[in-house]
């Protein structure tokens, strides 16, 4: 059996499915159920015994503007469904042999000098990284010495029905599918540090300025997840962190273009950030998913002998709309 929590969103969804086509029963947790909702705690801990596997993607998405009750409950979400399952599984005879849970590539800083692995990232500043890293924090402090944890620092997760392709194309549609650049913005900081009661730690935004429109745009197909999630599973030698990210990234003039191609965009105009705050605020997202460099490597995936299905950008792109289309 797995138990799979957060399995209403984009990649729960296509993970549940993948787990069932592998012949596992899949039992699903989440505000509404099916199988137990949180709070629920015998509930919960009935299904995680004798499990074999956990995988919780649950927390509030992070496509949203982060006032301050949305980065409330972004961290909230995050750290109080891990601790529940961290409490289940520490508490039952027979515990899970391996439980996966969700982090996030964007705990590194702002790189553009060189990729971050798992060993030799930095990590960086402001509300996105605090989330990860008292996220992670949280995960590590369940005390469950026999069940192995994998956190899963993914990237920009692409798929036709995903969010992050959705607000990719519509840019595109919209002529807004050129270069985009980084500069002052009053109101930034929103994106400061958050603590673990949620609240705002003043000053801490990263405000680098990056520029050329050179930004790195590390991304994974919602494929390969899945395919990661079933590598992590069957890799008894894989623990800790391991970064969920195709292994070219690339950047977002090329980023762009290809977005272009793939959706017949005849042009793109030129995007600085005073274009764009309005441009996201009316699609009631932060510009940080397209203006911060992400620059991730997949180092432990790839010398485990794990197999990317998608490597080209361009190509999950176009596999990723014409599936949305359909």
């Amino acid at each position: 059996m797995a138990v799979l929590a957060g399995a209403s969103g984009f990649i729960g969804r296509h993970l549940g499915s993948a787990l069932e086509a592998d012949g596992h029963r899949v039992v699903r947790i989440g505000r509404s159920g099916p199988d137990a909702r949180w709070g629920e705690t015998d509930r919960i801990r009935s299904l995680v015994d004798g499990a074999a596997v956990v995988v919780n993607l649950a927390g509030k998405s992070v496509n949203c503007r982060c006032t301050e009750a949305n980065r409330r409950e972004v961290l909230r979400s995050r750290l109080e469904t891990t601790r529940e399952l961290g409490e289940a599984i520490a508490s039952v005879d027979a515990p899970p042999a391996v439980w996966l849970n969700a982090s996030t590539g964007t705990i590194y800083r702002d790189a553009h000098d060189r990729a971050m692995t798992e060993v030799d990232g930095e990590l960086g500043s402001g509300f996105s990284v605090d989330v990860a890293r008292h996220w992670e924090a949280a995960f590590a402090a369940a005390d469950t010495p026999r069940t192995r944890k994998v956190a899963l620092r993914m990237s920009i997760v692409l798929g036709g029905d995903g969010p992050a392709t959705r607000l990719l194309a519509r840019l595109a549609r919209l002529g807004l599918g050129g270069p985009q650049f980084h500069g002052p913005w009053p109101g930034g900081g929103r994106l400061d540090g958050i603590t673990t009661s949620g609240e705002r730690r003043h000053g801490t935004a990263d405000r680098r300025r990056t520029g050329g429109a050179r930004q790195r745009f590390s991304w994974v197909h919602v494929d390969d997840m899945v395919g990661i999630v079933r590598h992590c599973m069957r890799d008894a030698s894989l623990d800790g962190v391991v970064n969920v990210a195709a292994p070219e990234a690339s950047d977002n003039r090329a980023l762009m273009a290809a977005l272009r191609r793939s959706v017949g965009a005849p042009f793109g105009l030129p995007a600085h950030r005073w274009m764009l705050e309005p441009a996201m605020w009316a699609l009631r997202t932060e510009p940080e998913l397209i203006l911060k460099s992400r620059w991730v490597h997949p180092e432990r995936l790839l010398a485990g002998g794990y197999a990317f299905q998608h490597t080209s950008l361009e190509e999950a792109l176009r596999s990723s709309l014409v599936r949305g289309a359909g």
